[in-house]
């Protein structure tokens, strides 16, 4: 009998330091899943003849499917626990990724790009405040930090590695989403030897009803961040949406690698960069996160502008300090703020402000480029970005308020 409980409990603590790690690359790997389509773009282009309209289509439906799905499901974990929700997620996601492998006209890309923005909606509220709570008691900032790193990463990852197997395989599509299904299914039965960190309460049903909801002791930081959030989102949808475009029509920069390397410069930077500035508060690395976006899409801008490449790379580099930093340094101002069975909920509310940036102003971008071409489109679009980031620098001075337990 002792032996068996001795069993179970080193079995238990075993689960537990696993947590941490699973639930990082689980985090990183749908973020992963959600940029490999990008540098795919020019196959689905030359395959089904697709103008720049429809590929921002195929960009913008993601987010706005995960959008609805965080407005429903996004605070459920904090009712029913992180485990349920985390799983849920990840079968659909197994789902998209089969989609991706069995399309055979451009409605079977759109439709699965729906449903992985459902599967990632459903779980990112509930990964990344699970992430917070595996991370040991005195070290819930490490927590915070790879809740912001790991979609950074896995962006950058999921951009590159897609832009090589673009570059060298012959069946692009196929080797980028057969080895995603598989990974997916696979994590969906590990997730279940990991300990809960929430515990369930009553309001399920009604937490389904869409909603965004700010715990009131993170308001005020949280209205402060929303310029940080919005500037760091526009970026990574421009770069989703179209920067591929950009590199072929502008850049004249054929290599299937292209798009794949400037979306992984400005997220593998953005990893990087709160690693780096870690031993910074939040506020000052927020604060530098925004005057790093500023600087580097003007660099960036720049470089379009006079058809220079590495120009443009030198610019997406600085801003890709900002993107990670500006974006880290908000979640971590945040975090601390609420109490654990609020997190999902705040987490939800801030990927609602993130995604709504993230596809709105690709969408407006993609139907822009038609009647006043790309370059004009950017260079707008640009500017917006700009001056959301030095607003950023404004309201990044805002102090909060105490930190909760």
């Amino acid at each position: 009998m002792s032996t068996s409980i001795h069993t179970r409990e080193r079995t238990a603590r075993t689960s537990g330091v696993l947590a941490l790690p699973l639930l990082s690359v689980e985090l990183l790997a749908f973020f992963f899943a959600a940029s490999a389509p990008s540098p795919l773009f020019v196959v689905f282009q030359n395959r089904w003849s697709l103008g720049a309209s429809t590929l921002t289509i195929i960009f913008a439906v993601y987010a706005i499917a995960l959008l609805v799905a965080l407005l429903t499901a996004g605070a459920v974990s904090d009712h029913i626990g992180r485990k349920p929700v985390v799983v849920t997620g990840i079968l659909v996601q197994v789902g998209a990724m089969a989609m991706f492998v069995a399309a055979d006209d451009v409605h079977w890309i759109i439709a699965a790009r729906i449903v992985q923005g459902l599967a990632t909606g459903i779980v990112t509220g509930a990964l990344t405040a699970a992430i917070v709570e595996a991370a040991p008691p005195d070290k819930k900032h490490i927590g915070a930090m790879l809740g912001s790193v790991s979609p950074l990463a896995g962006l950058a990852l999921g951009a590159l590695s897609s832009g090589l197997i673009l570059q060298f395989s012959d069946t692009p599509v196929l080797s980028t989403f057969i080895p995603l299904a598989v990974f997916f299914a696979v994590a969906s039965v590990l997730t279940f030897f990991i300990p809960e960190s929430a515990t369930p309460r009553p309001g399920a049903l009604t937490s389904l009803i869409p909603r965004v909801s700010i715990p009131p002791a993170a308001r005020t930081v949280f209205l402060a961040s929303v310029p940080a959030i919005i500037s760091v989102w526009m970026l990574g949808g421009l770069y989703l949406s179209l920067i591929p475009s950009t590199m072929t029509e502008i850049l004249h920069i054929h290599a299937g690698l292209a798009s794949g390397v400037a979306i992984a410069v400005l997220n593998g930077v953005g990893a990087l960069a709160p690693i780096i500035l870690r031993k910074r508060d939040s506020r000052t690395t927020t604060l530098i996160g925004a005057g790093a976006l500023a600087a580097g899409v003007t660099i960036a801008m720049s470089g379009v502008v006079f058809g220079s490449g590495p120009v443009f790379f030198i610019g997406t580099s600085v801003a890709g300090v900002g993107f990670g930093s500006a974006f880290s340094g908000s979640i971590q101002r945040l975090s601390p703020l609420v109490q654990p069975h609020q997190r999902a909920e705040l987490f939800a509310a801030l990927y609602v402000v993130s995604y709504l940036s993230f596809s709105i102003p690709a969408i407006i971008a993609g139907r822009m480029v038609a009647p006043f071409g790309l370059l004009q489109t950017e260079l707008v679009y640009g500017a917006v970005l700009v001056t959301m980031a030095l607003a950023a620098l404004i309201t990044g001075l805002v102090p909060g308020p105490a930190r909760r337990q």
